[in-house]
């Protein structure tokens, strides 16, 4: 109801096609400064906490909204301004939002969870934009504004309410800076979790043109006052609760990739009939397919990312998610803006509809399906360092070193196989790492990796996935000697002389 009354009242103060782009691009733009830092506290704070503050802001937000608009005093730029704020509260709630799912679902259930959790919103966008459209030509769009206000505090209240279960460690909290650094490492050495994101970046870049572009679409093109403008987006949220209810069928036939580029396909057709819809229900019909296909492929992302993560830093990865698919939507808005100026709104639509082919080469490099097969669930398998003496939290840098024996004739393999081994080292918290062979003893092979302190290395044995215990397990299948290898630890010793 907010973003109907938001974006029509925008073109009721401009004719400019590129401000009511600027639309979308206000509301997501803020998730690129605030969704790195929202998803570490996410994961190093109270979840609730984080998810009442921000409620709390957008309370504000929309209050002032709405009486502006009440008083006559609401201007484009001002209207632009107050989407912003209310995007940097939608940036520090979507990372703690979808990092609760986990903890009220089982692992099997997750799928089922996220397609749920974007049929709520997609509940929202059938019924919202007619009841929006109603309350415009009603109360004005002020008294959406307030009306908006009025739900962020219903969502405050059931938050009071919710008693999570608070994570418990025996180690100190991270820092926000050190969360966000762990966080980027992460996901450098995380190929499962790059997939998804860089999947679903270029997915929406394109995809986000109907949705940039539908109140201009409406308008000027349709000639269509309120009213029809809600009819036209409750058909695309109508069209996203029907994919939900065949969702589950068609994901139990079709792998994650199959799903996605069939859903792909049928978007890029959708949106090219849109742009040569001339009628208002053939405009309504394309945004019907428009909707399945939106609600077919973003969950798939989203669990994708999900699964590919551990527990650690499951908030961040999400936060990356959402900066994805935010930050697309974001420049996606000003790119279809800016090609509706020149082409006009049906040529950008068709312009769009052509760029998502290219989603059928991304899949060729950047797979789904791995994610699929991970067990990211804590394994709890290395053992505790043994330590002779006191040694601090802040002690480092550390070094560990692991010895293997192995025969001439599996170097190879067992080279191949460290490969792995170091990509989730370096990921759960080493700053280097190395694989070394005695000259003396051709055999004797030594991995050695740093880490920047001895709280860090620990927070490295909690971090353990049983994922990487089936890596370590391959690799360890050629070590010959006695036992497991033998690990040792040594904290860096201070030479400097005062």
């Amino acid at each position: 109801m907010h973003d109907t009354a938001a974006t029509w009242l925008m073109t009721s103060l401009t004719t400019s096609t590129l401000l009511v782009a600027l639309m979308q691009t206000a509301s997501s733009l803020p998730v690129l400064a605030l969704a790195l830092p929202a998803g570490a506290l996410a994961d190093i704070v109270d979840r609730r906490r984080v998810l009442i503050a921000a409620q709390s802001w957008m309370l504000g937000a929309a209050t002032l909204m709405g009486l502006l608009a009440l008083a006559g005093a609401m201007t484009p730029d001002r209207l632009l301004f107050f989407t912003f704020l209310l995007g940097l509260g939608n940036g520090l709630t979507a990372p703690a939002w979808q990092a609760t799912l986990p903890e009220l679902v089982r692992k099997d259930q997750l799928a089922a969870a996220v397609s749920l959790n974007g049929a709520s919103m997609n509940i929202a966008r059938a019924v919202g934009p007619a009841i929006g459209g109603l309350l415009v030509a009603a109360i004005g769009p002020g008294g959406v504004f307030l009306l908006n206000a009025a739900s962020f505090a219903a969502v405050i209240g059931a938050l009071v309410r919710w008693q999570n279960r608070p994570r418990e460690t025996v180690l100190p909290a991270e820092r926000v800076v050190g969360a966000i650094a762990a966080g980027w490492r992460y996901l450098r050495h995380a190929p499962q979790v790059q997939a998804p994101l860089i999947r679903c970046g270029l997915f929406v870049l394109f995809a986000s043109a109907p949705w940039a572009l539908l109140p201009a679409l409406a308008r000027y093109e349709l000639g269509l006052g309120a009213l029809g403008y809600g009819f036209l987006f409750g058909c695309l949220g109508l069209g996203a609760l029907t994919g939900v209810a065949f969702l589950p069928r068609v994901q139990a036939r079709l792998s994650t990739d199959s799903l996605v580029l069939g859903a792909t396909l049928v978007y890029a057709a959708a949106v090219a009939a849109l742009g040569l819809a001339r009628a208002p229900v053939l405009a309504g019909a394309a945004l019907f397919a428009v909707g399945i296909a939106w609600i077919a492929v973003m969950p798939a992302f989203n669990v994708a990312v999900q699964r590919a993560s551990a527990a650690w830093v499951k908030a961040r990865m999400l936060s990356m998610y959402v900066l994805a698919f935010m930050g697309a939507m974001a420049v996606g808005a000003a790119l279809w803006g800016v090609v509706a100026t020149r082409a006009g709104t049906a040529g950008a639509l068709l312009v769009a509809a052509g760029g998502m082919l290219l989603n059928f080469a991304a899949a060729l490099r950047w797979s789904l399906g791995p994610s699929d097969r991970l067990d990211m669930a804590p394994s709890g398998h290395w053992r505790d360092p043994v330590v002779a003496g006191d040694l601090h939290h802040d002690d480092g840098p550390v070094l560990v070193t692991v010895e293997y024996l192995v025969t001439p004739e599996d170097a190879a393999a067992f080279t191949r196989a460290m490969h792995d081994v170091g990509r989730f080292r370096r990921r759960d918290g080493a700053v280097s790492w190395g694989l070394f062979r005695d000259t003396a003893e051709p055999g004797r092979w030594l991995e050695t990796f740093v880490v920047e302190s001895w709280g860090e290395h620990l927070r490295q044995h909690a971090r353990a996935t049983m994922a990487d215990l089936a890596i370590e397990a391959a690799a360890r299948r050629y070590h010959r000697g006695e036992g497991l290898p033998a690990v040792s630890h040594f904290v860096h010793a201070d030479t400097s002389v005062g």
